[in-house]
């Protein structure tokens, strides 16, 4: 927790003793090891959380799946251009209800999903093995509280 104190804002002697340093070192271990493991599935990360929110909810629109895989709109239509190049996802050509274009898995995109998901959910399960399980509650919580800090 951040106490307020002149000492807790002056540099740190070492930077990969800070936090945010940490945090970004364990963010980029996670992704290096969902690129490999996706590659397998011809899946880029950001394709794979998209499926992943599509198969939980169906019909989200382009700006809804930005947001909810933490990129910019313009990448999200590269992503779901390259999704359903692929033949995994299904959007209409137009829309009776304004701009968005809502998408859905098609067959393919369940298929290649169950496929991939095992692969990441291994991943996660390494990454959840190396906390003891009596505080695995806390760190949640804690990451979340440090999400929160940042929200503005």
């Amino acid at each position: 927790m951040h106490d307020g104190t002149p000492s807790s804002q002056t540099p740190a002697a070492d930077v990969t003793e800070r936090l945010g340093y940490r945090l970004k070192r364990a963010a980029a271990a996670l992704r290096s090891a969902m690129d490999r493991a996706l590659r397998e599935y011809g899946l880029t990360v950001p394709q794979y959380a998209c499926l992943e929110l599509l198969d939980q909810r169906p019909g989200l629109s382009n700006a809804e799946l930005a947001r909810g895989t933490f990129v910019t709109r313009q990448s999200m239509n590269v992503v779901l251009r390259g999704l359903q190049d692929a033949g995994l996802i299904t959007r209409p050509a137009t829309t009776d209800r304004g701009r968005a274009l809502p998408a859905h898995l098609t067959k393919e995109g369940h298929r290649r999903l169950a496929a991939a998901r095992s692969a990441v959910y291994a991943i996660d399960q390494r990454m959840t093995d190396a906390v003891p399980e009596q505080r695995l509650a806390e760190i949640l919580a804690d990451l979340d509280h440090m999400a929160a800090a940042l929200d503005g």
